[in-house]
Parts: C-alpha cells; structure tokens; sequence
C-alpha cells in the first residue's frame, strides 16, 4: 500500500470551551493564549474558540462598543507566535454595521477567512447585529478544508450540507448554546456530522454569563456520529485527530450526498 500523501494525514484540532470573562477582552486575550501554547504543545494546528469569545456574549450594548476596537490583531499575534491557527469568535464592525463573526487566523496571524452569523436567534442576536448573506465560507489549511459556522446556524440542516457540497470536512462551530436546548448539543449535532460525513467541532461557553446559562457539553464529533472529545462543564481544551480520508471513507460508505434527489426537492408552486 502506497504512503499517503502528506495533504492527507490527520490534523490536530482542539477546541476550548470557557466561561470566559465577560466584556474583558484582554483577560480573554490572556486565556486566548494560554490555550494556544498548551495546544501548541499538545501537537495542534488550529484552536476554535466559543461564539463572541473574545468579548462575551450576552453583554448587552457593550458588544457595540468592543466591536469597534481592532480585535483580530492581537490574536492574530498570538497564532503567529504559537504557530496554531486560531478560529477567533468576536464581533465586527464593518461599513457601519455590526456581525456576530467568526474570524480564521493562520498560523502565521493571516487572516484568512471571516463567517458572519447568517442565521440569528432571537432578540439576542438581532437587536445588536446584521445577518451575514453568504452561507458558505470554506477555508483550506494543514490540508483540511475547514467551514465556519456559528451556533444557531448548526441547527438548520442547509448551512451544513451547503458546506459539505462545498467540500467542507470538518465544520467549526463557535457557540453560544444557553438552556434549555442541551438536546442541540448532545444530539442535533451529531446528526449533522453523520448525515454528511463531515467532523464537527461545536465549541460552547460555560458558566453563566447575565441573562444566560450555557450548557457547556463542548464536542468534537467524527464523520461516522462518534464523539472524539467533549466535556459536559468546566473549562477544557478538547482535542482530536481529523482526517481528509477519513471524511472520503465515510463518504463512500454512505453516500447520502451523492445519492439525493435534488430535483425533487425543490420547491413547486
């Protein structure tokens, strides 16, 4: 059997479910790199942070006023420093509008790619921030071809298939999932990962943030539904190997995406 080539080998990913400290985005900064030298020194290559991380959540209109500060840069130096590529859950302020966003720093402090929230939940997020219009953000690195997502968009089945027919392989998810719906994180999750093959990393907040409790239950989940790493509560950088052919194999084994019938799926008056 012939070696695989090197664009084919497993990528360490980690995740790093916190509580945070809300609206203090120097000491989630300070946290931001703790995480990524202990991910640097645990073999890592990319590190996804929670929903709005680097500022908090359910801040109120506080968000507004972070958002306009240059939040990337110094993120950007830690990944370029540590040499993990950093998925960065923050708020942006761009043309006048704001965007619940999640930024892809390389692991030389790149920007490579940003994801605005297409779909928004409630008042939470519609009071402060615009929806994103494109559905599809997929960013290739380590020879993963990686698509952003933010929580409440994991929840609808089209943003996943659309990264998936995209050839997305592993869908990151920075998240902010509040109780009651610790059924989304268990379960719906999964079902996302398995009905297209495709590793998901959902990476939650913990703890209680104003109006919110977190659910915690932070996974990172195979093409095949198995859970590679979670935790339930507490603060925990998750880790787990993903493979490109992993992703092919699963593929080939249950064609879901080849064997639809989109044709009749579409909508007829």
């Amino acid at each position: 059997m012939s070696e695989p080539s090197k664009a084919q080998e497993s990528v360490r990913i980690a995740g790093l479910q916190t509580r945070g400290t809300p609206g203090d985005v120097p000491a989630n900064l300070a946290e931001l790199d703790r995480a990524a030298h202990e991910a640097a020194e645990r073999g890592v290559r990319l590190l996804i942070t929670p929903e709005l991380f680097l500022t908090g959540y359910d801040i109120g209109d506080e968000v507004h006023r972070l958002a306009r500060q240059d939040l990337c840069a110094r993120a950007a130096e830690i990944a370029a420093r540590t040499g993990v590529a950093i998925v960065l859950g923050a708020p942006e302020y761009a043309d006048g509008t704001y965007y619940n966003t999640a930024f892809f720093l390389d692991d030389h402090g790149q920007l490579r790619a940003r994801y605005r929230k297409t779909h928004l939940f409630a008042d939470l997020d519609r009071k402060y921030f615009a929806p994103g219009e494109e559905l599809v953000c997929v960013v290739r690195y380590a020879g993963l071809k990686i698509a952003l997502l933010i929580c409440y968009d994991v929840e609808f089945p089209e943003p996943v298939r659309a990264a998936a027919d995209a050839g997305a392989q592993l869908i990151a998810v920075p998240t902010a999932q509040m109780t009651p719906f610790e059924f989304v994180a268990e379960n719906v999750v999964r079902t996302r990962a398995w009905e297209n093959q495709v590793y998901v990393a959902y990476i939650n907040h913990e703890g209680n943030e104003r109006t919110l409790s977190y659910v915690g239950r932070s996974s990172i989940i195979a093409p095949s539904g198995e859970v590679l790493d979670s935790v339930v509560h507490g603060t925990k950088l998750l880790i787990a190997d993903v493979s490109p052919e992993a992703v092919a194999r699963a593929q080939a084994d249950n064609p879901y995406l080849t064997d639809r019938r989109p044709d009749l799926y579409e909508e007829r008056p």
